[in-house]
């Protein structure tokens, strides 16, 4: 890479004047020489890209694949077109995603081998095909017959699918015929007759009724819409065909379209009006749950200072305790939008491994203990001693313990928390069963979602971020997390932990 950079003068010499971007990248895929095109078509600055890989103007998703097909590519050393039959994409320095065509050349160096991309911008040119492949769509899926003929000879150009369905002929036939071989009721001179406004700029449109003739030998009506338009430097009519014998059908369909549409539009507006609740709460949620421990530590604080004799150390070891159990609370919060994020990104590492069930039963049970209200207790499972797991011990741990503390904070004092495991030739059942709120029927959709929180909890502590955690780790490792409840009653959250298979 040093030799080349030492070089670079003469490369800049000659790239500055490409419009195309040009990367010039090592064996190692790093980035060694740039050209102004290809700084301005990524976004960066030249001292930004020189000595990065090349995966940093590549969209995450086809770094693996990327690598391969340059690796194969350096090994072959020929020059070719990147990508041949693929779709390829840059990313910008913003994130912007863009698409690409590039050329490969291979070349060495000092002994060195270099790999130089031509890189040109070809979104306006993708815009352009999307644009024609879509007008070609609309015309070849149009559930209408399309006829495109020729302005002078009347010969058809072109015919859409329905048309051909319906009509019998097929495209080849077509292109051999004009509209009046298929209109057995008007003579050339009658059909002459009828396109005459639109040759003579009288009108845009003509619209009339009449019979087309199948192959079969069979008619029938048709509501034609003929115009006039251009297809290159040639005059061509284009003409819209309804078959007006299905048009009572076609009617209903139309109206059962429309119905279906209007169906799927209310429930589209159902779930914006349900999205944006979830928003509103959530930035309620965390409006309060920052706000009210924040509000205790300040308050703490100011105390504190009042607090100035020896004999008021008790006072100041009160407010003490407070203010470290708020910000224990604050920093347990902003762990859970952090595994948010790790669960997002993929960066959680899983460590199976085997252990005994009552280790975790016992810890959480005993770290539980501490958060129970007056007159509550938690059952202990039976007959577990001796059962021993292969699972991730801090995931099982984090989604009991949920299961658990939410079971508690749910549940009125002197209830009582059931723990239960059953054990099945598959896997293990652990149930968390409470006599609390319960969750409301119509909310019971939403409880796993990120944020979420029932109506009937808005006034006790929590972010609702727990048990989208918990179901989100839990199904990582091919268990799940599913849930049963009643309001006013409890409710019983199942964890399912899978038997690994033994060889």
């Amino acid at each position: 890479m040093q030799d080349f950079q030492e070089n670079s003068d003469i490369f800049n010499l000659l790239s500055e004047g490409v419009s195309e971007g040009i990367i010039v990248v090592n064996a190692d895929q790093i980035i060694v020489a740039t050209n102004t095109s290809s700084q301005q078509m990524f976004g960066y600055e030249k001292e930004e890209l020189i000595g990065k890989p090349l995966d940093i103007l590549i969209p995450k998703r086809y770094h693996a694949g990327h690598d391969a097909h340059v690796e194969n590519f350096i090994a072959k050393s020929d020059k070719r077109q990147m990508g041949h039959g693929r779709n390829l994409y840059g990313i910008c320095k913003n994130g912007k995603e863009f698409p690409v065509e590039a050329g490969l050349n291979p070349f060495e160096f000092y002994g060195a081998t270099y790999v130089m991309a031509l890189v040109i911008d070809i979104t306006e040119r993708k815009n352009k095909e999307e644009e024609l492949s879509h007008w070609a769509r609309i015309f070849d899926e149009s559930l209408n017959e399309i006829f495109v003929f020729d302005a002078e000879t009347y010969k058809f150009l072109n015919v859409n699918k329905e048309a051909q369905r319906n009509i019998g002929y097929s495209i080849d036939e077509l292109y051999e015929m004009t509209p009046v071989d298929i209109k057995p009721e008007i003579d050339i001179p009658q059909f002459e007759n009828l396109i005459s406004p639109l040759l003579k700029n009288e009108t845009a449109k003509v619209k009339f009724e009449t019979r087309h003739g199948r192959k079969d030998g069979t008619t029938y009506p048709v509501e034609v819409h003929l115009q006039l338009s251009n297809l290159g430097d040639k005059n061509v009519f284009v003409a819209f065909i309804l078959d007006i014998t299905e048009r009572n059908n076609y009617t209903e369909n139309l109206e059962n379209i429309v119905e279906e549409r209007t169906h799927q539009l209310t429930e589209a507006l159902a779930v914006e009006k349900e999205l944006n609740e979830l928003k509103t709460r959530f930035l309620s949620l965390v409006s309060h749950e920052f706000k009210t421990p924040l509000s205790s530590i300040l308050t703490s604080i100011t105390l504190l200072g009042k607090y100035t004799e020896t004999e008021q150390q008790p006072k100041r070891d009160k407010h003490v305790t407070t203010i470290k159990n708020k910000v224990k609370y604050l920093d347990t919060i902003l762990n859970d939008f952090l595994s948010v994020e790790r669960l997002e990104s993929g960066k959680v590492n899983y460590k199976i491994e085997e252990f005994p069930l009552s280790k975790i039963v016992n810890e959480v049970v005993y770290n539980s203990n501490m958060l129970l209200k007056s007159g509550q207790q938690i059952r202990y499972p039976e007959n577990i001693d001796e059962v021993n797991i292969q699972f991730d011990e801090k995931t099982l741990e984090l989604a009991l313990s949920n299961l658990i503390h939410n079971a508690i904070k749910y549940s009125p004092e002197e209830s009582t928390i059931d723990i239960k495991v059953e054990i099945e030739t598959t896997g293990y059942a652990i149930k968390v069963i409470d006599e609390g709120i319960g969750i409301p029927e119509e909310e019971q959709k939403h409880i796993f979602n990120r944020y979420f929180r029932a109506e009937n909890a808005l006034l006790t502590q929590g972010t609702g971020i727990g048990l989208n955690i918990a179901k989100q780790h839990i199904e990582n490792l091919g268990g799940s997390l599913e849930f049963s409840s009643v309001e006013n009653k409890g409710s019983t959250f199942i964890l399912y932990i899978p038997k690994l298979k033994t060889n």
